[in-house]
C-alpha cells in the first residue's frame, strides 16, 4: 500500500513536469517511460523517477538527440549501466552533423549573396525562363560579374 501512496497518476506527472499527457502517453508507447500499474479505474501510475526520465528526455531533445537515440540511452540505463558513453557519442555525432549543416549554410550564403549581388543586371527573360536570377547556372555567374563570392 505504501508504494502507491507514492505513486503518481498521469495528470499529476503532467503538472509537475510540464509535459502533456498526451505527451507522456507517446513517449511510454515508444517505451521511453513505463507506467508501474493502473488504478482499479484504469488511470495510469508511475513512480516518482518517471519525472527525472521525463527531464533527461526533454533536455537530450533540446541537446538534438532523436526519441529513437535517447531510446537506446535508456536502454543502456534500464540494464542498469551509466550511458554517459553512449551518450558522448551521439553527442559527438550530433556536433560532426551541425558542422556539416553550418558548410552547408554557409555556400547556401555565400551562392544567395551572388545572385543578389547581380539583381541590378538581369538580363532580358528568354522564353520559358521564370527568373534568370535564380535559374542561372553555377557556370553563368561569372556573367553577374561576382564569381568570387561562390569560392
Amino acid at each position: 500500500m505504501l508504494v502507491q501512496e507514492r505513486s503518481l497518476l498521469i495528470g499529476q506527472v503532467t503538472a509537475m513536469s510540464g509535459v502533456p499527457i498526451r505527451t507522456i502517453r507517446y513517449y511510454e508507447t515508444l517505451g521511453l517511460l513505463q507506467s508501474s500499474s493502473r488504478t482499479e479505474g484504469g488511470f495510469r501510475q508511475f513512480s516518482p523517477d518517471v519525472l527525472t526520465r521525463l527531464s533527461f528526455i526533454k533536455r537530450a531533445q533540446k541537446l538534438g538527440l532523436s526519441l529513437e537515440e535517447i531510446k537506446e540511452i535508456l536502454d543502456v540505463y534500464d540494464r542498469g549501466n551509466l550511458p554517459c558513453g553512449e551518450v558522448k557519442e551521439k553527442l559527438e555525432d550530433k556536433l560532426r552533423q551541425i558542422d556539416r549543416q553550418i558548410q552547408q549554410l554557409m555556400t547556401l550564403q555565400a551562392e544567395l549573396k551572388g545572385l543578389l549581388s547581380g539583381w541590378e543586371s538581369v538580363p532580358v527573360p528568354q522564353p520559358g525562363t521564370i527568373c534568370p536570377i535564380v535559374q542561372r547556372d553555377r557556370d553563368d555567374r561569372v556573367d553577374i560579374g561576382r564569381s568570387s563570392d561562390y569560392t
